[in-house]
């Protein structure tokens, strides 16, 4: 199954959950409704690219025996896009018939952005780059002629030949009224891997879920990208802004920002509990709790 989305992504490792609100809704009970709490969010509407180049997670191709050997100048270059006839090995090819080239993936850097991330990609299955769509236009020899029709990269020798499945439309959500506190409901999971193995993403960003149709998911939904304070203060990297001076210098009796509990002091102690960081996609509030000499207070 292809666990595909195309969501406004500001980094990993995220969590998500199902959630659409038109701008023209009434605010919630207990709020006001400003720029800031309540931000309209225009929606894009996904390009003839973004439908046929967001790669997927699925299962191994079906036919290891069917994938590129070269092409019309080859030994000269070992690169074809579109427009260029390219050289197919393997049987069943049907005259006129299209396919779709993919590229099986993995990333040489090895590098976790989350703990036991790459776990989870296994599980989910293995990861593909669609490179471009192909239509036979000659089967006289032992190996089919094909013609790239359509290229999102450039196709190497190797590249597995599947079938292929157009994509339909997506349906595109008016304007969006984007409630940043609100609280999490429906259907949730974890952003598992980025297009190109990137790890931080803005509009147009493809990403995988761990999530799809077996959780009542389908093509059109809306999902919200949301990161706790918790995933931060794990984080080698972003767990160094707590290291930095937090307030004013001449404020008598400062507070600390305690990410962890752990710090015991005479004054008053910021302590981080686990709500949701500001972001474009995600929650806005900060659970902020009161700790003198290391009590928790209410």
């Amino acid at each position: 199954m292809k666990k595909v989305a195309l969501l406004l992504a500001m980094a990993l490792p995220l969590g998500l959950q199902a959630q659409q609100s038109g701008a023209g809704d009434p605010a919630p009970d207990g709020t006001v409704p400003t720029s800031v709490t309540f931000p309209v969010e225009k929606v894009q509407r996904p390009t003839t690219a973004d439908l046929n180049c967001a790669g997927f997670i699925g299962k191994q191709v079906a036919s290891r025996e069917k994938f590129v050997t070269g092409g019309l100048e080859s030994a000269f270059t070992t690169q074809f896009a579109t427009g260029e006839a390219i050289f197919l090995n393997g049987k069943g090819y049907e005259l006129g018939q299209q396919y779709e080239i993919v590229r099986e993936l993995k990333d040489p850097n090895r590098y976790e952005l989350f703990p036991g991330q790459w776990a989870s990609v296994k599980a989910a299955g293995q990861p593909y780059e669609e490179l471009a769509r192909v239509q036979v236009v000659d089967t006289r020899h032992k190996m089919a002629v094909a013609r790239v029709e359509y290229s999102c990269n450039t196709v190497l020798p190797g590249d597995f030949v599947i079938p292929y499945e157009p994509k339909a439309a997506v349906d595109v959500h008016p304007s969006m009224r984007f409630d940043r506190f609100i609280q999490p409901a429906g259907t949730s999971g974890r952003i598992i891997l980025a297009k190109e193995f990137d790890s931080e993403l803005g509009n147009g960003g493809k990403v995988y879920l761990n999530i799809g149709a077996n959780q009542g998911l389908k093509v059109g939904d809306y999902l919200r990208a949301t990161r706790t304070f918790e995933a931060i203060a794990h984080d080698s990297v972003e767990s160094l802004s707590f290291m930095s001076p937090t307030l004013e210098p001449t404020q008598a009796h400062q507070p600390s920002l305690d990410a962890n509990f752990l710090s015991r002091s005479s004054q008053c102690t910021l302590a981080i509990a686990w709500k949701w960081i500001s972001s474009s996609l995600g929650f806005a509030g900060v659970l902020l709790r009161v700790k003198r000499g290391g009590e928790i207070l209410p």
